[in-house]
């Protein structure tokens, strides 16, 4: 079996939560890469501070829908979380703030998708 019919049978398989859970890992393990980066490297840092924007952005435009199933107050919550995350991504590029935090919230997310400690590990 090929890798492409491997991952299209795997993310078939999975519940929206593993496959958010999923994102989330990716792009927290993508703004750790950057992490690394010397902070003068905007340009090693800058994709993966985009992707994380982007996803929180798309999480903060789908909970501003009425018709998202989520309880009022989480909506509420992840759209407080997703203008934070755009304002503190702007302050990491302009060298004012770091990136661990970003990382650090993504991690807690995962916790609740995962529904335990475990997965703040990951």
């Amino acid at each position: 079996m090929s890798l492409q019919a491997y991952q299209r049978t795997a993310t078939s398989a999975e519940s929206p939560r593993e496959t958010e859970y999923r994102l989330f890992a990716q792009v927290t393990l993508a703004l750790m890469e950057a992490d690394k980066c010397d902070p003068m490297d905007i340009a090693g840092r800058v994709d993966a501070l985009d992707w994380n924007r982007r996803v929180w952005n798309a999480l903060g435009d789908d909970c501003s829908h009425p018709d998202n199933g989520l309880p009022r107050e989480l909506r509420a919550s992840i759209i407080s979380l997703s203008i934070w995350v755009a304002k503190h991504t702007s302050a990491v590029i302009r060298r004012q703030e770091e990136i661990q935090p970003l990382i650090d919230v993504n991690r807690l997310i995962m916790q609740g998708l995962a529904g335990g400690p475990a997965a703040a590990a990951a």
